[in-house]
């Protein structure tokens, strides 16, 4: 088992990643690992996400609070949206929150990531709904959040950036890779044009079906929010969560 330290290492090297690929700007973004039921390191608040060591990382309980923190340094403001995470899918056991530039410009505007335009982002990524704006710090966020939680990896959080979760810290990390990946050729494809569903579909096998289905997933209300169906088909729920 690997220990307390070396984890708070893997989280200094993650953090250099997210910062060394302009995923986020100055101090933005957090990062979380879960060590067990009630107790969880996390990034700092306040400092750069390149630039830290191993003495920077805070550890906290379930709701929050604070059980070791090296002088002058406090958990991230925004730990209350990786708590949710955590208590809503016990299988997650990390959490990266960043502000890369391509998905955060979909989460600005407002446009979900629910196109099947390769199958790679399809298998390891699926849909990538957007979240409500919620006022960060605050539990709005974890509130717009937790509907989505069952049924997806990945969220984009509108005018904030994007939040990934999985089963240990490099898996949620590299979900954040794919979600930037995904947002960009997405953007450039649609400079070019626009891309061929037909074509994806027949190159990757992907059931005709199982991709009406994704673009069906989530459709603007009326006032222009996005609705989660109560329970997926679960060819759906395959898109979604990877197959």
């Amino acid at each position: 088992m690997v220990n307390e330290y070396e984890i708070k290492k893997q989280i200094c090297d993650i953090g250099r990643r997210i910062y060394n690929r302009n995923m986020v700007a100055a101090n933005d973004g957090n990062i979380s690992v879960k060590l067990n039921d009630n107790e969880f390191l996390c990034t700092p608040t306040g400092v750069s996400k390149g630039f830290m060591t191993p003495e920077f990382i805070c550890k906290v309980d379930g709701k929050g609070n604070v059980i070791q923190a090296n002088p002058g340094f406090k958990p991230s403001s925004e730990i209350k949206m990786h708590m949710r995470v955590y208590e809503k899918r016990p299988d997650v056991g990390s959490v990266v929150h960043a502000h890369p530039i391509y998905a955060t410009s979909f989460a600005i505007a407002g446009i979900p990531l629910t196109q099947p335009i390769m199958p790679e982002a399809v298998i390891a990524l699926g849909c990538v709904p957007i979240a409500k704006y919620g006022t960060p710090s605050t539990m709005e966020i974890p509130d717009n959040l937790e509907k989505y939680l069952p049924y997806f990896d990945a969220v984009l959080l509108e005018n904030h950036g994007a939040l990934t979760w999985s089963t240990d810290l490099n898996a949620a990390y590299m979900k954040m890779e794919s979600v930037e990946f995904y947002a960009q050729l997405l953007y450039q494809s649609k400079l070019l044009g626009g891309h061929s569903v037909g074509l994806i579909r027949g190159a990757s096998g992907i059931d005709a079906r199982l991709s009406d289905a994704a673009e069906r997933l989530i459709q603007p209300t009326e006032s222009g929010a996005h609705q989660v169906p109560a329970r997926l088909p679960d060819a759906t729920r395959a898109f979604t969560r990877g197959f």
